[in-house]
């Protein structure tokens, strides 16, 4: 399972200068439903919404989403082991939410910061 988050998404979407690899997309995909606000509300602002909403809409219809429930929300509430932004303390405690479930995944990301916390919280990252 590949926890995927927002920067992989858009690199993908929007084809930047980096874009994650095919396997990723062949993997069990999961996020926070955060993606799909984040995504939507970075698409809107750049003025894509007719470009790429379409394609917007097929992306996230590969994920399985979390949703923002008491737990998740309750953990994103305490410290993380160094500095973290908001909607990084939400998909960290996401990952966190899905390890207490048993689960093992892997989290794809370009963001150093979320990089950076995520080995500090013991979780292993999908090569990009």
């Amino acid at each position: 399972m590949i926890y995927v988050d927002t920067s992989v998404a858009l690199a993908q979407l929007l084809a930047e200068d980096r874009t994650p690899p095919e396997t990723l997309w062949r993997q069990p995909l999961v996020s926070s439903r955060l993606l799909e606000y984040e995504a939507w509300t970075r698409i809107h602002g750049r003025g894509l919404t007719r470009s790429h909403g379409a394609a917007l809409q097929e992306l996230l219809a590969r994920f399985a989403f979390l949703e923002l429930a008491p737990p998740v929300l309750a953990r994103a509430l305490e410290p993380f082991p160094g500095p973290v932004r908001t909607l990084d303390a939400l998909h960290l405690a996401s990952l966190e939410f899905l390890r207490a479930q048993g689960q093992k995944p892997l989290l794809a990301t370009y963001d150093e910061r979320m990089t950076a916390a995520a080995k500090a919280l013991g979780f292993p990252l999908f090569p990009l």
